[in-house]
């Protein structure tokens, strides 16, 4: 009640300062426990127990500021970043749009953070003050705009964050950073995972992998094929699309990554996409398009063994964790499923 009272004013604002000062509020926020839930709704993915399958996808908290708020919000897991060795400033201003009549945004925001040392010292902070916090930590690792060598950069990355992380996700599928989706294709892909995963060493945390839904069939097999290789954790799916499906919104034109709800049948489609080509043997996260508990239950049916959102907390305010995980608790109790991890593939 409180949000829809506020979000006429904060639509007035960019879109960047409003999603500012949604920051500063979670972190005035005093300290909450994370919610509690049926146990139904907790489930094991890449040895990592996760009190429900709801995640807040990477790019809300960027640096890594306000994770423990988000777990109090509802959500079983948060994943920040994407963060990058040195700092960078991102792409120029105005670069994150609401498409409001689509219940979509538009970012090219750039992997714009305070860099890993900033990153790592929040972090470690955080540890100090008790890492069994009955929530998880992704962090969401990436390159600079301006590096000689990416590979290097995510290597470098990997061996930063590990020690805080519960796993650790490789964006390779940005839109707003210049040939960064390049390294999708095979052969760099393999390289760089295989730098990653020796950076992280062995007792390091699970990867996972986050992909782009602007992919051709020939990928999606080469990727399946390469995570299965490598043993990884877990696939993201998806990232934002660069391709525009029609919309309605006086934003419909800025480049960047469409995000939210025009998105969602091309996220489950592809989410689809990677179960087949990978058989079911690596676990799926969907995101892209998610706003309700029906949403979450359709992708977590069509075999994603977690879900995350980010673009729908902007139309819908912060009790929506809650409420989707409260709403895949009646609807797993309603078709008979005793656990969350039973439903997944299911369709």
């Amino acid at each position: 009640m409180i949000y829809r009272l506020l979000r006429p004013f904060l639509f007035t604002l960019d879109a960047e300062r409003a999603h500012g000062l949604a920051i500063r509020a979670l972190q005035a926020m005093p300290g909450e426990a994370p919610a509690s839930f049926g146990h139904g709704l907790a489930t094991q993915v890449a040895g990592i127990s996760f009190p429900n399958p709801l995640g807040m996808a990477a790019g809300f908290d960027k640096d890594g500021k306000i994770p423990d708020a988000l777990l109090g919000l509802g959500f079983g897991f948060a994943e920040v970043g994407s963060i990058t060795p040195l700092p960078q400033a991102g792409n120029p201003r105005p670069r994150l749009f609401r498409l409001t009549k689509d219940r979509a945004v538009i970012n090219r925001m750039g992997f714009n953070n305070d860099g890993a040392e900033a990153a790592a010292a929040r972090l470690a902070a955080r540890n100090g003050q008790g890492k069994d916090r009955g929530g998880v930590l992704g962090i969401n690792i990436g390159a600079n705009k301006d590096s000689q060598d990416r590979i290097a950069d995510y290597a470098t990355m990997a061996r930063a964050m590990a020690p805080y992380a519960s796993y650790l996700a490789v964006n390779v599928s940005s839109p707003n950073t210049p040939g960064l989706r390049a390294l999708q294709d095979e052969a760099a892909l393999a390289a760089l995972l295989d730098a990653v995963l020796e950076a992280r060493g062995p007792a390091g945390p699970p990867i996972f992998l986050k992909v782009a839904p602007d992919l051709e069939t020939a990928d999606i097999d080469a990727i399946a094929r390469i995570a299965l290789d490598r043993r990884l954790g877990a696939l993201i799916v998806s990232n934002t699309t660069i391709s525009r499906p029609p919309l309605r919104s006086h934003h419909a034109g800025e480049a960047g990554g469409l995000s939210g709800e025009p998105l969602r049948d091309l996220a489950q489609r592809r989410l689809s996409d990677f179960r087949k080509a990978t058989g079911g043997a690596i676990p799926l996260v969907g995101v892209g398009g998610i706003a309700s508990a029906e949403h979450a239950w359709a992708r977590i049916r069509a075999g994603a063994s977690l879900v995350q959102l980010y673009s729908a907390m902007v139309y819908e305010g912060p009790n929506l964790a809650k409420r989707i995980v409260a709403g895949l608790e009646r609807l797993m109790a309603r078709e008979g499923f005793v656990s969350i991890a039973e439903a997944v593939g299911s369709e």
